[in-house]
């Protein structure tokens, strides 16, 4: 280990752990790179495996229900209404959510809890406004 003079004292250097064998490494350099490959695989295997599963235990249905002789399609939901219209309100309140946020940010230095927040209340106000529409579509 080098050791710098100092004009009162000799000291290492203050960022230098001294391990076995004079290896330096510290348990971040280790975990990060190792998180950062397994991550998008678990991730990506267990996405897989849940869609599996989901069709398993759809087709298992169907063929109960097929079983018992009655017709499978009576039990499927309708929708009242298409998904464009939720995801163009929702996507309207994103847009105007953003808006706000950087309002927010402009005029009170709010930085990004601006953003976040108004990003979820107007995406939530433009899935109620859809589902409001859609109920008075379907009534009417």
């Amino acid at each position: 280990m080098k050791y710098f003079w100092y004009p009162v004292t000799w000291e290492q250097p203050y960022n230098v752990k001294e391990t076995k064998n004079n290896k330096v490494m510290a348990s971040e350099e280790i975990i990060i790179p190792v998180l950062g490959i397994l991550l998008p695989i678990i991730i990506t295997l267990g996405a897989f495996i849940m869609i599996v599963y989901l069709r398993k235990f759809q087709n298992i249905e169907r063929m109960m229900i097929l079983e018992k002789g009655l017709d499978p399609n009576s039990f499927k939901r309708d929708r009242m209404a298409p998904g464009s219209i939720r995801w163009s309100l929702l996507l309207i309140g994103i847009g105007i959510g953003f808006l706000m946020g950087y309002w927010l940010d402009r005029s009170f230095d709010m930085e990004e809890v601006g953003y976040f927040s108004m990003l979820f209340i107007f995406g939530g106000l433009g899935l109620g406004l859809a589902y409001f529409f859609e109920e008075r579509k379907g009534k009417g």
